[in-house]
């Protein structure tokens, strides 16, 4: 008996139209939330200021605010941004590339990489600058990266053994982290500050030499859009439309590893960003990359400066680190996108 319906592509175009407006309100109103958490920001702190006495503060050399606001306020603001952007994009990516819509950076170990890198550099050769810790997170990052690519089957990797290979190195790689900040009692205090996932450290000199790294990775992960989108037809599908799959995956793994290497650097390993935004941009966007990406460059930091802004808040005079108040914003979230039916996957 045949269907009274439509079939499903005669369906695609109202619905698209229906979308557009929603998509461009959508974007308008993360603009906003930006904007908005970039202003508080620069306003909250242990000293609080107006949002009129930050604008002076921000662009009058003789403004009372313009110290706070420039050694501390801005530079905290700006790795905020970088980092967001950089763990929003990462966590899009490997959804997409590991077809997996619970993946996040730590997800391949490649956060868990430059942990390793950076507590061994602490504890074993005394590193104390982010000049440091950026070039070992790096290294940490690539090498668990061209690990996890020969783990998983080279060329023919699979999202599958991927996601295995790279569960297994999360797992023995964070248990040398505890293992070494528990026999390393010296430098523990430094490490704890760190590990924890913090803005409250940012400096100038951080914000500049992590951004030419984010701006490449980031470059990257837009570039990947097409690919990436082909990719989630199938490989079949992916070379019939002229995408090459092992080319992707070998670019998305690079631009995962400069995002959360920089990030990880300056910040610490901060979770959850990575997982939650794209989950949510996607209700808005839907599974496409050319429009799921550039929302979560938008919206990833607007959530890092919040949860900042709130970590400053909420336990005054002392503040809580963001990568704490993530865990805890983030932890229930998770539980809701696990339960969730799985037609709501990202291939959906």
């Amino acid at each position: 008996m045949l269907s009274t319906k439509p079939p499903p592509l005669a369906e695609r175009p109202a619905a698209r139209s229906r979308r557009g407006p929603r998509q461009a309100a959508g974007l308008l109103g993360g603009v906003l939330f930006l904007l908005a958490a970039i202003a508080l920001s620069l306003a909250v702190g242990a000293k609080p200021l107006s949002l009129g006495q930050a604008w002076d503060g921000l662009f009058h050399a003789d403004s009372a605010a313009y110290t706070v606001v420039h050694d501390m306020r801005l530079p905290r603001t700006l790795l905020g941004l970088l980092a967001g952007v950089s763990l929003g994009l990462a966590g899009a990516v490997m959804q997409a590339l590991t077809r997996n819509p619970l993946a996040d950076p730590g997800l391949l170990g490649i956060n868990a990489g430059a942990s390793a890198a950076v507590v061994s550099a602490i504890s074993f050769l005394g590193v104390t600058s982010f000049t440091g810790f950026v070039w070992f997170a790096f290294a940490g990052a690539g090498a668990v990266a061209v690990l996890l690519y020969a783990v998983g089957g080279g060329r023919g990797a699979t999202p599958a053994r991927l996601v295995l290979a790279g569960a297994a190195l999360n797992a023995a790689l964070f248990s040398y982290v505890s293992a070494v900040q528990l026999l390393d009692t010296a430098s523990l205090d430094r490490m704890r500050f760190w590990t924890v996932g913090s803005l409250a450290s940012a400096q100038g000199y951080t914000v500049v030499r992590v951004a030419p790294f984010v701006a490449v990775g980031a470059v990257l992960a837009l570039l990947l859009a097409r690919p990436l989108n082909a990719m989630a037809m199938g490989e079949d599908a992916a070379r019939a439309l002229g995408a090459a799959p092992g080319r992707a995956r070998i670019t998305a793994i690079a631009a995962v590893t400069l995002l959360c290497g920089a990030a990880t650097a300056a910040c610490g390993p901060i979770v959850f960003v990575g997982l939650m935004v794209p989950h949510l941009v996607r209700a808005l966007t839907g599974p496409d990359l050319r429009r799921l990406l550039p929302y979560c460059a938008v919206l990833s930091p607007a959530l890092m400066l919040a949860a900042d802004v709130l970590g400053r808040v909420v336990v005054r005079p002392s503040e809580l680190q963001v990568g704490i108040v993530m865990v805890v914003a983030g932890g229930p979230l998770f539980l809701y996108f696990v339960r969730r039916p799985l037609s709501r996957a990202v291939t959906s």
